[in-house]
C-alpha cells in the first residue's frame, strides 16, 4: 500500500501497520527507512529478521530504535546521559547507550528522538519504541527518490509513506555512552558534537 504523508489518515495508517507486526517505509527527519515495531510481547512479529531479509544483511547488527519522547530513553538504560545531548532531541542524534539483553547481561542499543513531529506522532500510537534503518539493501547506495524505493521495495514491504524525494538528507549523528560515562562520537552527521 502506497499513503502520501500529507494525508490526513496517514498517521493512523503508518501506526496500525506497524502495531499489528509489518514492515513498512517511513519518512523521518534524516533519510527514508525501513520501520517495525520493537516489542518483546509480539515475538511472532520478527519485524527485526524481517527487515535484514528485505535489506539482504546479516542479523546481529542492531537498527536504531525511535522514541516518541527524549525522556522516553530512560525506561530503556541506567546510564546517566548529558543534558547537552537530551537537549538535541527532538533531533537527528543517535545516542547510543547499555541496556539490558535478554540473557541478564549489557548489549548496546542506539536510540533517537526524531526531528520530525509527524513520525514523533507514528512512534506515540505505536506504544513502543520502532525500528528505524536506511532503505537499501546491504552494501548499496541508500535510495533517497520515492519512486526507486516504490520499484524496488514496494513488493516486500506493507505500505511506502511517500513524503517526496530526500534528496541531499544528512543521516544522523550518533554518539555513544562510554562505561566511564564519556561521551564518544561514532559517526559525523548534520549535529556537530564535541569530544
Amino acid at each position: 500500500m502506497i499513503c502520501r504523508k500529507c494525508d490526513e489518515e496517514s498517521v493512523l495508517i503508518a501506526a496500525d501497520y506497524i502495531r499489528r507486526g509489518k514492515v513498512v517505509v517511513l519518512p523521518t527527519d534524516t533519510v527514508y527507512g525501513f520501520s517495525g515495531i520493537v516489542d518483546g510481547r509480539h515475538y511472532s512479529y520478527h519485524t527485526y529478521e524481517k527487515i535484514c531479509t528485505i535489506k539482504k544483511r546479516d542479523e546481529g547488527k542492531h537498527f536504531i530504535q525511535l522514541i516518541a519522547k527524549p525522556e522516553d530513553i530512560k525506561k530503556y538504560t541506567r546510564d546517566v546521559i548529558p543534558d547537552s545531548l537530551l537537549e538535541k532531541w527532538p533531533g537527528p542524534l543517535s545516542i547510543i547507550v547499555h541496556t539490558f539483553a535478554e540473557d541478564g547481561n549489557f548489549e548496546t542499543t542506539a536510540f533517537r528522538c526524531p526531528g520530525d513531529e509527524w513520525l514523533r506522532k507514528v512512534i506515540s500510537l505505536c506504544g513502543a519504541p520502532i525500528y528505524s534503518t536506511s532503505v537499501n539493501r546491504s552494501g548499496s547506495p541508500v535510495l533517497d527518490n520515492i519512486q526507486q524505493i516504490k520499484a524496488e521495495f514496494g513488493k516486500e514491504v506493507e505500505l511506502i509513506v511517500d513524503d517526496g524525494d530526500k534528496k541531499g538528507g544528512i543521516p544522523s549523528t550518533i554518539v555513544a555512552i562510554e562505561e566511564n560515562g564519556e561521551v564518544k562520537v561514532v559517526r559525523e552527521g548534520s549535529i556537530k558534537i564535541s569530544n
